[in-house]
């Protein structure tokens, strides 16, 4: 019985921490300025845009090449700067995966 619980906190461990590796490199990439994962602080929250968008490449395009209008009632027409090339196409990628992740 040990042996499995010890096994099921090892695997939540592993599952966890790429979770929150990429919530570091959200940190790390300035995007908690203008948003969080549960509420609207500037932008929306990123777990209303998982619920809301199911495409990966739109969310990587509005981070790459950020966005406008997409958002409008919740920004009140503030827009999503672009992140490329400041923040690589594959760090780009893993934080798309992370908002993604939150649905």
């Amino acid at each position: 019985m040990k042996g499995i619980i010890a096994s099921a906190v090892l695997a939540s461990a592993f599952i966890a921490a790429p979770v929150m590796a990429d919530f570091e490199l959200a940190k790390k990439s300035g995007c908690m300025a203008c948003h969080s994962i549960e509420a609207k602080v500037v932008g929306p929250a990123w777990k209303d845009i998982a619920a809301q968008v199911k495409d990966r490449d739109r969310i990587v395009n509005s981070i790459k090449k950020g966005s406008r209008g997409n958002w409008t009632s919740v920004t009140g027409g503030v827009p999503m700067p672009p992140y490329s090339p400041r923040v690589n196409d594959e760090n780009i990628g893993k934080l798309a995966d992370f908002i993604m992740s939150l649905n």
